[in-house]
């Protein structure tokens, strides 16, 4: 037996925090092309407790006991075969593979393709988040509504809901830095956080204009992102701009429905489910804006290992407000 770790996981499917349970493990070992990483910090995403659930069952997990987590920040401390860019000792931040899973214990792995270097002066806290919810944020307002980060093209007019959680507060200061008007929702508490940001626009989720998601000052809007749950297509079309677009970062089985109906239809107006595809290169550009003071991580709360149970239980009350992240 190789040295063990501690770790956490779950046997099933189901049981919220009370089924993660305390384990010590052998460490992983990285295979052709991985990194073996020692751990300074991971960070939760609504996706793991998804997962649990088995919201995206039977394509995670793949089997059980499961180690939940896919974002995770530390040290390399040893590298797989054909590894070409990352030596030990080197600071790195990760995306753990979700098939396999990983990120909550005090070693992972990952691809090397899905791995970026962490400059000495950024924290393991200040980029922890980038993966998901980094990466996320990126795809949907690069690839999918079409903002040009260098500022360079038109002005676009983007809504985004859920402004304060991890995808959105990403989402608001990259469509700033691609010169947009955002207009974003959020609960009351965190509307000075959203315009600090850099929202032009700012409404609480729970007010008549809230609910209708209509800009106060009457844009209409070239896209959406959409990080909150429910809100039916009809609550989107009006506020739409003619070619308007609403990109759905947790796609359900209706809203896919709908993308197909206005696929069908030929409409302008689009709903597009957003399927992240994680690139190393992407993941460093975000660490490089983190590095620049340009993309700031706001963090909700933290807690140690131990204590795993009670970031679960905060992450699926759903009103974290930024990053919920987990400490070695």
């Amino acid at each position: 037996m190789g040295r063990l770790m501690h770790a956490v996981q779950y046997d099933s499917c189901g049981g919220g925090p009370a089924a993660l349970k305390h384990v010590e493990v052998p460490l992983p070992t990285p295979s052709k092309d991985e990194v073996l990483i020692k751990l300074e910090a991971a960070s939760l995403n609504p996706f793991d407790w998804k997962v649990q659930k088995g919201m995206l069952w039977p394509l995670f997990p793949r089997k059980f006991p499961y180690i939940p987590g896919g974002d995770i920040a530390g040290e390399v401390m040893e590298v797989g075969q054909g590894v070409q860019k990352f030596t030990p000792g080197d600071k790195v931040i990760a995306l753990v593979n979700p098939f396999s899973g990983g990120g909550l214990a005090e070693f992972a792995v990952a691809k090397e393709s899905v791995t970026a270097s962490r400059p000495s002066e950024t924290s393991a806290f200040e980029c922890v988040g980038l993966p998901v919810a980094g990466l996320t944020a990126l795809q949907a307002i690069t690839k999918s509504a079409g903002i040009k980060l260098d500022g360079r093209g038109e002005r676009k007019n983007i809504l985004i809901t859920a402004a304060s959680g991890g995808v959105g507060h990403y989402a608001v200061q990259l469509a700033k830095l691609g010169n947009a008007h955002v207009t974003a929702t959020c609960g009351a508490r965190n509307i000075e956080l959203v315009k600090s940001l850099g929202a032009d626009e700012v409404i609480d989720y729970k007010t008549p204009d809230g609910a209708a998601l209509k800009s106060p000052s009457g844009k209409k809007y070239d896209a959406v992102i959409h990080c909150a749950m429910g809100f039916p297509w009809s609550t989107f079309e009006p506020n739409l701009a003619m070619s308007g677009k609403v990109i759905d970062i947790t796609p359900s089985s209706g809203s896919v429905l709908t993308f197909a109906l206005k696929k069908l239809t030929f409409s302008k107006k689009q709903l597009v489910p957003l399927v992240v595809f994680p690139k190393g290169k992407d993941l460093q550009y975000l660490v490089e804006l983190v590095k620049e003071g340009k993309l700031k991580t706001v963090i909700d709360s933290k807690y140690p290992l131990t204590k795993a149970k009670d970031a679960w239980a905060k992450s699926i009350d759903g009103h974290a407000t930024g990053k919920i992240i987990i400490e070695f």
